[in-house]
């Protein structure tokens, strides 16, 4: 009797698994027969409908039936190899405007047109952007994802245009789902709760983030600014719940220290440059007094580069850096054990030994002045430096959280932002050039 049970409900399990698998697959047949509708010439006429129903069966795909319809995206909808090269020797031979268009349009991929038309469902644009999200979860194992990827990162970079952009300051009278949604992205100084939340909306404070008209109630990026009387150099004044609130005749430095992006969909498309500079710029108009605009910024990368030994190109530094680099190597014993290890071991920047401050702060300035502008450079300071600030200080003992000390042993940095100055820092750091200040350069 037990095993008729168990034989009733395996079959049932198979039965089950055999009609989810009936469903899903004419989902997904829907789906790419939606596609090829929507390209066509009736789709034109009708694209918001069809785009509509071709949103409808993307949704309900499971993992495995995503990963078709994306190998169905990357393969079905490239541009003709003949047809390209046919337009590139039209153009090589004519040299005018009529083949460079007729170039343009021929190697311009299907799939981008698909995506316009998508698009122009009412939920068009959140739905590229999730789709991007998970499109990109795949990228690593499936590599012939990238040119469905490259077109969809390139029609989001034109549709989120830091111009159609609109600003607006976050405040404790905003609407509570909104709230909500700081709190669960915020991802450099988490939030603890509604209390932390109303802190760091007090008049000393600032929260500004970008949204998009198609997105209403969804913020894109946001910024977190505290108004104090000069440069910080410690996370923890800034973000603990119990501090006074300043007075506004004190406000004399806008410092910058949390940046989080709430769309993983919009990964690599720059807004947070541009939401810094107009941040910057509102607070001008509204606080006259502001003088200093700076960050207060943490080193991701640094603890993992002394477990690989701190190495740099020695032909990048003088003999006496050289020298004072590998004097600190020795003295923190860098790639010897990993840093978690350190940590368990119950190493802390206020039991350190002077010898080891020296060291580390040593380690960190040469990290960020030379390390930055490669390839995988510290990303938070590729972002700021990239986007024309100065690398202005740094400071010890300053984020003595389990992730600061996780991270870069609790030293954090400011970078400068001198607004007569970006421009040309910008066009410095673009040739991998650092702009330093006097007391980062006494550093090393």
């Amino acid at each position: 009797m037990i095993l008729e049970s168990r034989i009733n409900l395996n079959n049932a399990s198979c039965e089950g698994t055999m009609l989810e698998r009936f469903i899903q697959n004419k989902k997904l047949d829907a789906a790419k027969q939606a596609t090829k509708k929507l390209l066509s010439a009736r789709g034109e006429a009708n694209a918001q409908s069809m785009a509509v129903k071709l949103i409808d069966n993307y949704e309900h795909l499971d993992k495995r039936s995503q990963t078709d319809f994306f190998h169905h995206l990357s393969n079905e909808f490239n541009p003709d190899p003949a047809m390209v090269m046919d337009a590139a020797n039209r153009y090589n031979t004519e040299r005018n405007e009529a083949s460079l268009i007729h170039l343009f349009q021929t190697v311009e991929p299907p799939r981008q047109e698909l995506l316009r038309r998508v698009n122009r469902a009412p939920a068009g644009t959140a739905t590229i952007l999730k789709m991007r999200q998970t499109l990109l979860s795949y990228l690593k194992d499936h590599p012939a994802f990238r040119a469905t990827d490259a077109d969809m990162h390139h029609l989001l970079s034109s549709w989120f245009n830091p111009g159609f952009l609109e600003l607006h300051q976050i405040t404790w009278n905003s609407p509570a789902q909104l709230l909500e949604k700081i709190i669960e992205h915020e991802s450099v100084h988490a939030i603890d709760g509604w209390d932390d939340l109303r802190r760091r909306l007090q008049p000393d404070r600032r929260c500004f983030a970008f949204f998009h008209p198609q997105l209403p109630g969804e913020p894109l990026i946001f910024v977190e600014v505290a108004l104090v009387p000069g440069i910080a150099r410690d996370i923890g004044g800034l973000i603990n719940k119990q501090a006074p609130v300043g007075e506004p005749k004190s406000f004399k430095s806008a410092i910058f220290y949390s940046i989080s992006n709430c769309q993983p969909g919009l990964k690599g498309v720059s807004l947070g440059n541009f939401l810094i500079k107009r941040v910057a710029q509102k607070l001008i108009e509204e606080i006259p007094t502001l003088k200093t605009f700076c960050t207060l910024s943490p080193i991701p990368g640094f603890t993992q580069w002394l477990d690989a030994g701190a190495p740099l190109l020695e032909d990048k530094l003088s003999p006496a850096q050289l020298r004072k680099w590998q004097e600190a190597q020795k003295t923190v014993d860098a790639g010897s054990a990993p840093w978690a290890d350190r940590l368990k071991s119950g190493w802390h920047p206020d039991r350190a030994t002077e010898a080891e401050k020296t060291a580390l702060m040593r380690l960190g300035a040469l990290y960020l002045m030379l390390k930055t502008p490669e390839t995988r450079g510290d990303a938070v300071g590729k972002f700021h430096l990239s986007n024309g600030a100065t690398l202005h200080q740094i400071n010890w003992a300053a984020d003595l959280s389990k992730k600061g000390l996780q991270q870069s042993g609790g030293i954090m940095v400011n970078y400068l932002y001198e607004l007569d100055k970006v421009e040309e820092q910008h066009e410095a750091f673009s040739n991998k050039t650092v702009c330093f200040s006097r007391a980062v350069e006494k550093l090393v």
